[in-house]
């Protein structure tokens, strides 16, 4: 028989070291930044006032109903969802001190839904600079789609896609002489360019491109100076009051001249405020009609909504609603101990994620994970049909 082992006696000074080892071992590493034992925080900037207010608003609508439901059966890996959102105004400025202070805290996981071309294209290098993700940014610019870009994930289909729609669209019908409307801001500036791209590869100029204030305060001039070289349609990179302004001098001045809007336009407020003005604008739209209940992301939209007492269905809440589903999926696969590294590997591995009617794949840099872009139109009645 062997003789028993004899334990090997540890020096006194040894025993304080032991202990603090076995403490280490047994207590949990440091949470990421916004996580904690039962919830996930994302931080949010977003214009819930200001010149586009309505749109931020309709879009975070979509997002919160996700969001609520989703926390309601118990959230994601066992975490709740917690959105903190803050109102920009959509003023780059405030933009950036509202993502200064997220960063201050220290208490979020990522980003998400933040709104605006010239607020993304200022927040994201210092979100990056932070080590943030930026999930889901709302805003078509492709100076945010850097396919060297990394840690940011957009999902809409950029302007540049829907100027190629339409531009494609106008072309069919053999439209020629078409002149353009541009925000003059970053966002304005970037579809122009976008448009002008998409006309330049089929051999084409625009008659005219004119921009307009955000205020509106000269749409009615661009309107006039646009209508003054007869064009067969008008193509809009404007978004918000702009919009709704130059709709209704060209109208006064020109009724029937064919205009083509981005998605942008088509919030229920602003269809609203167009009246009979907006019979027959043609808009681009990146997320499927809100109405067909035959896909099932529309059907699985509409019975959320409706269960959160909301029954004015819009192309933005859906844009919102598959925003937060696709930032959840990403978490989702992120784990059951997520990490920021975690997630941006979860969202670069995302391939063909179908959520019942669109797909998503990412892994591009910041190229975006849909291409989808579909035209509809404004009837008689002021709603949108396909």
């Amino acid at each position: 028989m062997h003789a028993p082992r004899r334990r090997l006696a540890l020096p006194r000074w040894a025993a304080p070291f032991v202990v603090a080892s076995a403490l280490l071992q047994a207590w949990p590493a440091q949470a990421e930044p916004g996580v904690s034992s039962d919830s996930i925080t994302l931080g949010q900037s977003t214009t819930l006032s200001g010149p586009l207010g309505d749109l931020g608003q309709e879009v975070l609508k979509g997002a919160k109903v996700y969001f609520d439901a989703l926390n309601a059966k118990g959230g994601v890996n066992g975490r709740r969802i917690n959105l903190v959102t803050k109102d920009d105004a959509y003023d780059a400025k405030k933009t950036l001190e509202n993502v200064n202070a997220f960063i201050a805290a220290d208490a979020t996981f990522a980003l998400f839904g933040t709104f605006g071309t010239p607020n993304n294209e200022a927040l994201i290098p210092v979100a990056q600079k932070a080590g943030l993700p930026v999930l889901t940014p709302y805003t078509g610019a492709p100076s945010i789609r850097s396919k060297d870009s990394k840690g940011v994930f957009n999902l809409r289909a950029s302007y540049a896609d829907e100027m190629e729609e339409l531009v494609k669209h106008l072309t069919t019908l053999g439209i020629k002489k078409i002149g353009i409307a541009y925000q003059n801001n970053a966002f304005g500036k970037e579809v122009l360019a976008a448009a002008t791209d998409a006309m330049t590869r089929r051999k084409l100029k625009p008659v005219l491109a004119v921009s307009v204030e955000n205020n509106a305060s000269d749409a009615a001039t661009a309107s006039e100076k646009l209508l003054a070289t007869d064009p067969e349609a008008l193509l809009l990179g404007i978004a918000g009051k702009p919009t709704i302004e130059f709709i209704k001098a060209t109208n006064q001045r020109r009724k029937g001249t064919q205009m083509y809007a981005l998605s942008v336009l088509a919030t229920p407020s602003n269809l609203r405020a167009l009246g009979s003005d907006g019979t027959g604008v043609a808009i681009s739209q990146v997320v499927p009609f809100p109405i067909n209940s035959t896909l099932p992301i529309v059907r699985e939209y509409q019975q959320a909504m409706t269960a959160a007492g909301h029954t004015d269905f819009s192309h933005l809440s859906l844009e919102g609603y598959i925003d937060a589903k696709v930032a959840t999926e990403g978490l989702r696969r992120a784990g059951r101990t997520p990490t920021r590294a975690s997630l941006v590997s979860a969202m670069d591995a995302m391939r063909n994620y179908n959520l019942g009617g669109m797909e998503v794949s990412f892994g591009h840099g910041a190229a975006s994970g849909s291409k989808f872009v579909e035209l509809t139109l404004i009837n008689a009645q002021g709603k949108l049909i396909k």
